[in-house]
């Protein structure tokens, strides 16, 4: 989701005060064992979190023993258990709805195993909650790279979505559009129950997206803004990952058409210096005008990446990245057509509405 844009108020039904111990944390675990026990550390040392809920989704690494290990540090922390995937349900999903059954608190916070949380995170985002009158906060994590297609292909793609989803237009609450972050979001609980929970959007690949439109709808106000210095998270570890990973949402993210992928495909291949690079074999001329416009490109994506919270260094990445995100979004559409969607051991079905086995 972007890291860029301005905030408005949202109206709404008016959002009670916070208080101290007011939240519940629901964590989704599937194989998290490397980065579970910083998430909930993060977690534990903040007031405003009265429960940490990890629910184990039939990991087959020690993510339970982890978790088990630090149940006797944090008094407040539990583990859950799934008995399995019903089918039309998300794993992801699924793990928060069960979650959900357990918590006791009147905000919920449904935040990914890689986040790590500052110690301000809850309580900022329940200030916000109350300062805009939002019934749904959401903050979009910085972002942790640490290999070369990590710092070519996820501020790429967060750019996009800046363009696609302004903090802006999602904040507004005369304006259609709705987003929100999964890796951060937080609901009131009266809210998330009235227009259906995770229930409603069992089968979404892009739950958070969908939960935030559901409430928008029914005309509660929802904030949306950027996370850094807030929250933080490594998506990523493996290119298998980086590549499944954006493979399972980009075509929908990016519109979930085959229109919307063709115009995102021309307006990001560099096709026009290319040809006059090409046509400079010829004719020299053509070729410095091609390496020039090539130079411009870059160096507007290092403006933006300047304004998006992403390192200027991160320029030099700038071909990779447009040869990464055009391959990964072909390969999304590709997956979304013929209806079959791998993550984390698990294979979905693309239909309306969507099921998984």
């Amino acid at each position: 989701m972007p890291n860029d844009a301005h905030n408005t108020t949202c109206i709404g039904t008016a959002v009670p005060a916070a208080t101290s111990g007011s939240v519940t944390a629901i964590v989704p675990a599937r194989d998290e064992e490397a980065v579970i026990a910083a998430c909930i550390k993060s977690l534990a040392s903040q007031t405003e979190i009265a429960e940490i809920l990890v629910v184990n989704d039939q990991s087959t690494d020690g993510t339970a023993g982890v978790v088990k290990s630090l149940m006797e540090k944090v008094p407040n922390l539990r583990l859950l258990e799934t008995a399995g995937l019903p089918d039309g349900w998300v794993g992801k999903n699924h793990a928060l709805w069960v979650g959900v059954q357990q918590a006791k608190s009147t905000w919920l916070l449904f935040t990914d195993a890689d986040a790590e949380h500052e110690r301000n995170s809850a309580s900022r985002a329940l200030q916000i909650a109350q300062e805009h009158n939002a019934a749904l906060v959401s903050f979009s994590p910085e972002q942790i790279t640490g290999t070369w297609y990590e710092k070519s292909l996820i501020p790429y793609v967060y750019l996009r979505l800046a363009k696609r989803f302004s903090y802006e237009q999602v904040n507004d609450p005369n304006s259609r559009a709705a987003a929100a972050n999964g890796q951060f979001l937080m609901i009131r609980r009266e809210v998330y129950d009235a227009v259906g929970g995770h229930a409603s959007v069992a089968g979404e690949l892009l739950e958070d997206v969908a939960l935030a439109m559901r409430v928008k709808a029914a005309g509660h106000g929802i904030w949306f803004g950027s996370g850094n210095g807030i929250v933080r998270v490594r998506m990523y570890r493996s290119f298998q990952e980086i590549w499944q990973g954006w493979k399972k949402n980009l075509y929908r993210l990016m519109g979930g058409t085959p229109w919307a992928v063709v115009r995102e495909m021309e307006s990001n291949l560099p096709w026009i210096p290319f040809l006059l690079i090409a046509a400079g074999l010829k004719y020299p001329l053509l070729l410095l005008l091609g390496v020039l416009l090539l130079i411009a490109r870059q160096t507007s994506y290092g403006l933006d990446l300047a304004r998006n919270h992403f390192p200027f260094s991160f320029i030099f990445y700038y071909m990779p990245a447009v040869v990464l995100y055009v391959a990964v979004l072909w390969a999304s559409y590709r997956s979304h057509v013929n209806g079959r969607i791998q993550w984390k051991g698990r294979e979905y079905s693309i239909g309306t509405p969507e099921s998984a086995r």
